[in-house]
């Protein structure tokens, strides 16, 4: 009896109500195939087999004649860490609060909000936990940005030297790498590097006008992207010298839309398409097209549908891969705009596979926003430069002026978004549809975009202090020549992480632990948003 009572309060504490003992031995006998994740940043679809040939892309090109290449699969927001939020934790990040542009830095010009770690609901948790809960040995090679502090509970390696290679043998992995060269600063950064894209070559979008400083600053964009795709052939390489590649799903994707300004940050098709493929072992849906809508938020469910692992009831998405894929593709994607560094907008949207509907909550406001950071692009400084000699036309001075309450694009006719349809009477049946649909999407999540971001941080944290997790409760069971522990946190929604002896790396804890006798015992608890608790060390009896 006592035994069924810590395994009952272990699976509440860390809120695996999954995990129980019977799944967890079905789950031995289940094969699992490694996942490979790699992601850059930045990026539309600028990539040869999406249709853009300004470039060529060896590897990638490649990996897409081996892969199932998926044409509308769309992020949540136009920035990273909403992004990034959003793919970690299955949520959409005004559905936890992760919906502003960084919550590592606070307000930044109101000094009355902190920098604060958003407390996701005690049921939300990353996913790769429920992976790791499942024998994966799961590493971050190397960027997070989730808004929620990073759990050491997450990852068994998260760092610039985490890799598969590192794994215990025979264990099946979830490995993620993300490639930094495509992010926005590298354009700035590698200005100086030999440039092998020709700006003359470049097809400026109507957004832009004739500029060799853009141009070049584009062309620097699609560099990146060269480099980006030889990071990525060494991945793959890797993969292949290790004899995995005949046992490993392997995911390629951005986190948003391009570097560029008018593309990152907005919630415009530019801003939240991205590129993503999926390849499997055994050549299955190699060289073809799925053009399903899909969302980020399908990203977590699909990971452990393929995996085998049955999926929490909380996620914002469905699996559209896997013994556990929907019924049904999703017919709509949506994502969010609110603060972005310093400045404050509130937009949302939502897309059929025909139609973008985006409801401006602050139409007052202009279409740009001033954000520092992105001003150090000689691209952007030269759209500033340009705009104050009133040399932009009525497509390109449209990002200065202030926002209609509603707009509605024809994307498949109208793909750069030209050509507002909501005041036009032949499209009000559409606009009424999405406005309702966006509506009910936001008062289902409990979009948090409608509080100030001081009322939802005070809500978070009581008195703008960040709470504390609770100590874990170890409760200690004899058996024979060995003991066996069992965990547990006074904290709601916390996750256990433990280690056994002075060495080694923190352990999700998911079941009882057993041990011999004498040795230690280290545990400590972790509520997302929460500081970690105090460490514990449990003594075994010799």
């Amino acid at each position: 009896m006592l035994n069924k009572n810590i395994r009952y309060i272990l699976m509440l504490s860390i809120g695996f109500t999954l995990l129980s003992n019977q799944f967890l031995k079905a789950q031995e006998k289940v094969k699992r195939p490694n996942i490979l994740w790699i992601t850059c940043e930045d990026m539309s679809a600028n990539l040869p087999m999406y249709g853009d040939s300004t470039i060529q892309t060896p590897h990638l090109s490649k990996f897409a004649q081996q892969a199932v290449k998926y044409t509308r699969m769309y992020s949540v927001a136009g920035v990273c860490a909403p992004s990034r939020s959003g793919i970690i934790t299955g949520m959409y990040p005004p559905a936890i609060g992760t919906q502003h542009m960084r919550t590592g830095t606070g307000g930044e010009k109101d000094p009355t909000i902190p920098s604060y770690q958003a407390v996701t609901p005690p049921e939300v948790k990353a996913f790769p936990e429920y992976l790791r809960a499942a024998g994966y040995y799961c590493t971050n090679n190397q960027k997070t940005d989730y808004q929620i502090g990073e759990p050491f509970t997450v990852w068994d390696d998260c760092s610039k030297d985490a890799h598969w290679r590192n794994r215990p043998k025979d264990k099946p992995f979830f490995a993620v790498f993300n490639i930094n060269e495509t992010h926005e600063s590298m354009i700035w950064k590698n200005a100086n590097r030999p440039l092998r894209v020709n700006p003359k070559d470049i097809k400026l979008p109507p957004y832009y006008p004739e500029s060799d400083i853009i141009r070049n600053d584009i062309a620097r964009y699609y560099d990146n992207i060269m480099l980006m795709d030889s990071i990525a052939g060494s991945i793959l390489k890797q993969l292949e010298d290790d004899g995995l590649a005949e046992n490993t799903i392997v995911f390629f994707f951005s986190d948003h839309g391009a570097a560029l300004p008018w593309y990152k940050r907005e919630i415009y098709e530019r801003g939240l398409h991205v590129p993503f493929m999926v390849r499997f072992p055994d050549g299955q849906l190699a060289k073809t097209t799925n053009n399903q809508l899909l969302s980020f938020m399908d990203l977590a469910p699909t990971v452990l549908s393929l995996a085998n692992i049955p999926l929490p009831k909380h996620f914002n998405g469905q699996a559209f891969l896997g013994n556990q894929k929907a019924e049904s593709p999703r017919q709509y994607i949506f994502a969010a705009r609110d603060r972005l560094d310093e400045h404050y907008d509130l937009v949302r949207t939502v897309r059929d596979s025909k139609f973008q509907y985006i409801r401006n909550y602050q139409p007052e406001k202009l279409n740009y926003m001033d954000v520092g950071f992105r001003k150090q692009m000689p691209l952007m400084a030269e759209i500033l430069k340009l705009k104050d000699q009133q040399k932009l036309d009525s497509i390109q001075s449209r990002w200065f002026k202030s926002k209609p309450v509603e707009e509605l694009y024809d994307v498949e006719k109208d793909p750069f978004e030209l050509n507002n349809l909501a005041q036009n009477p032949a499209y009000a049946a559409k606009l009424q549809e999405l406005r309702a649909i966006q509506n009910n999407w936001s008062l289902q999540i409990k979009d948090k975009g409608f509080m100030s971001e001081k009322d939802m941080v005070r809500l978070m944290w009581s008195g703008g202090i960040q709470p504390i997790t609770a100590k874990p409760v170890a409760q200690i069971i004899q058996q024979n020549k060995e003991t066996q522990i069992a965990l547990s946190s006074p904290t709601n929604g916390a996750s256990i992480g433990y280690k056994i002896g002075d060495s080694g790396s923190w352990e999700l804890y998911h079941q009882p632990i057993t041990v011999k006798k004498g040795v230690k015992v280290y545990a400590k608890a972790i509520r997302y948003g929460y500081k970690e608790s105090e460490e514990i060390m449990i003594t075994t009896n010799k």
